[in-house]
């Protein structure tokens, strides 16, 4: 991330308010500082057919075409998790998908897809460990929640490149939400 050589300035912004995707403090900008276009303004400022400003990389929000496409594919995402055999044999996460209103959850995973993608909307939802930590998930229940995530992503055409910051980002929530190693069996106690 480039530093400016002001003191407290990142990204021409003086620290303030702490951007947790990026882990640093952002908010104004500083007096003098350089400013860096945003996906929004390289936008308006591109003209039909002519290249895009060379200091601004597309964020994966962008990429994936906005907060519309990203819902389109959690509604299949989360339609098809909520009816998994794999995942509903875990009787607490069972209960869990007939007692939340899938409508809510679709919202805050797209505003948490969005959010981590680097689009405008802010995550409003509990953090995850605590909204999964009650549902004991075990290692093969997440491996049967990401064979389902993938599923979707093929199902629409996701690019590679994107489809891997996106399994990056749930990836990245593993740890707080997977909580009980799988049963394996052992040697019989005599």
């Amino acid at each position: 991330m480039p530093i400016s050589p002001q003191a407290g300035v990142v990204n021409g912004h003086r620290s303030g308010k702490r951007d947790i995707r990026r882990n640093v403090r952002v908010s104004k900008p500083a007096r003098g500082a350089p400013q860096l276009c945003t996906a929004r303004r390289a936008r308006e400022l591109r003209k039909p057919g002519g290249p895009m400003p060379t200091n601004e990389t597309p964020s994966l929000y962008d990429r994936l075409g906005g907060v519309y496409n990203i819902a389109t594919v959690v509604d299949d995402l989360i339609d098809r998790i909520m009816t998994d055999p794999r995942l509903n044999k875990n009787p607490a996460v069972n209960e869990a998908h007939h007692r939340v209103s899938p409508a809510g959850f679709k919202f805050l995973v797209t505003e948490m897809v969005c959010w981590a993608g680097g689009g405008p909307q802010q995550y409003s939802g509990r953090p995850m460990g605590d909204s999964h930590r009650h549902l004991a998930i075990t290692d093969d229940e997440w491996d049967a929640f990401m064979d389902d995530l993938h599923l979707t992503l093929a199902k629409f055409q996701v690019p590679a490149r994107e489809e891997k910051e996106l399994v990056d980002i749930v990836e990245s929530t593993r740890e707080a939400i997977v909580m009980v190693p799988p049963l394996r069996p052992g040697p019989p106690n005599p």
